[in-house]
């Protein structure tokens, strides 16, 4: 371990109490405690050695986030966030206090879930039936097959599919977003038409996700659904707030926040 760098899990309220047990990244895994600043602290730790994006560390770092997010609320930092020392936190922290407040106070009782929207690779009979164009290349392979006409089939299935499965995840979003308290498009995932995270009450927590059943269901010959949550809310915290870092940079660069 690295006696004087320091990793950064998140930032919570000053008043809370970490269980004693809770472990954060690395092998053997690394004592975790609290920075205080003010109303505000960071939760920290030593700095593996190793420290690289394993599965182990990656889960180790998501899971404290989510079991510090079960009892309070948690403005969570992208794994790797490293600081030169404990004062580059500190000092940090410090000047973006008012903006974590506020931050904290929107995550207060609320959890993310993520919904990524697949079309439904099984519903091609389904698309056939319902696009004229794709019918007139099907029988046009048919009666004249050549390697072209396949591949100007297979193309106009493809965009055929994911067609609607975005317009079954648009009738799907409203009904989904009136459940949460905010919603941002994720980055584009391949293959999928939707990679989109929602900030939900977690009194809505079961409605949430029996509606977006209830989507899968309705829409079963357009697109698939895929919810993962609850999360640590990582697509609700300020922007400037959720950049990873490398060790390699410097102590300005490190900062949590405002740097």
């Amino acid at each position: 371990m690295d006696s004087s760098r320091v990793y950064v899990y998140g930032i919570v309220h000053a008043a809370l109490s970490l269980p004693p047990d809770v472990r954060g990244v690395g092998r053997p895994a690394a004592a975790v405690r609290l920075l205080p600043v003010g109303e505000l602290a960071a939760v920290v730790s030593e700095v593996p050695d190793d420290l690289r994006a394993r599965r182990r560390d990656l889960m180790a770092h998501q899971d404290l986030l989510t079991r510090l997010g079960d009892d309070a609320p948690v403005l969570p930092m992208r794994f790797g966030m490293v600081a030169e020392d404990a004062a580059t936190v500190e000092q940090a922290v410090e000047a973006a206090a008012a903006a974590h407040l506020a931050a904290l106070e929107r995550l207060r009782d609320r959890t993310e879930m993520n919904l990524k929207a697949t079309p439904a690779q099984s519903e091609v009979e389904a698309l056939v039936r319902a696009d004229a164009g794709v019918r007139r290349l099907l029988a046009d392979v048919r009666r004249r097959p050549s390697y072209e006409g396949n591949v100007r089939l297979g193309q106009a299935i493809a965009e055929g599919l994911a067609r609607r499965a975005r317009e079954a995840v648009e009738e799907a979003l409203p009904g989904l977003t009136a459940l949460a308290d905010g919603f941002v498009r994720g980055p584009d995932v391949p293959g999928c038409v939707l990679n989109g995270s929602f900030l939900v009450p977690k009194a809505a927590g079961e409605r949430f996700r029996a509606e977006v059943e209830r989507c899968a269901a309705v829409h079963a010959e357009r697109v698939e659904l895929r919810l993962t949550g609850p999360l640590p809310c990582y697509s609700f915290v300020p922007q400037e707030g959720a950049e990873p870092v490398s060790a390699g940079r410097s102590s300005a660069e490190h900062a949590v926040v405002g740097s």
